[in-house]
């Protein structure tokens, strides 16, 4: 396997909304493959996540997103939940950042509801990709391809659908992170 230790992560959520284990599992197989991960949010202070709609653990922002700087990170992760991407695409600074990742073609994840923000950051026509099932219709009407496939790997964007697809979405973000070199 390649050395990923010189590798950081940006995993990027809204204040409130994070379906948890889409940010706690992916999380864990970017640090066990020895990348940084760092988390991103609007405002600065702690994320609430969530299992399903009850609430769960909070988690420190490392760096507001309007503050990033998208040439310091190699890769990105979207994690879902219905509210999270809701939110997030509605943050400018958040999806510029993701179009920032998307037009430099550096790696981007997203899963569940994610997908919801790379829509409006005008990023999926002509993709090959997956989400929760209620996202196909605003998939396709952006121009996606969606397909029902525990995860879709499409140059540099993995997608999966939900919280039972995060091994094969997992593996397939640290595959992706150890074809890339490290940033500058």
């Amino acid at each position: 396997m390649t050395d990923l230790t010189d590798r950081t992560v940006a995993f990027l959520v809204a204040n409130e909304g994070i379906e948890q284990v889409e940010l706690t599992e992916p999380w864990k197989a970017v640090e066990q493959a020895g990348a940084t991960p760092r988390l991103l949010a609007p405002e600065p202070g702690t994320v609430q996540a969530f299992n399903h709609l009850d609430k769960a653990d909070t988690f420190e922002v490392d760096e507001t997103v309007a503050d990033a700087d998208a040439s310091s990170y190699d890769a990105l992760v979207l994690p879902g939940g219905v509210a999270n991407p809701d939110a997030l695409r509605m943050d400018t600074d958040a999806v510029a950042f993701i179009s920032s990742f998307m037009d430099s073609r550096k790696p981007v994840a997203a899963i569940c509801h994610a997908p919801w923000t790379l829509v409006e950051a005008d990023a999926v026509s002509g993709r090959r990709m997956t989400s929760w099932p209620s996202l196909q219709t605003d998939l396709r009407n952006a121009g996606a391809d969606w397909v029902d496939d525990e995860v879709v790997v499409d140059d540099n964007l993995v997608t999966s659908r939900n919280p039972d697809d995060l091994p094969a979405f997992n593996r397939e973000l640290v595959a992706m992170l150890s074809r890339i070199p490290a940033h500058a």
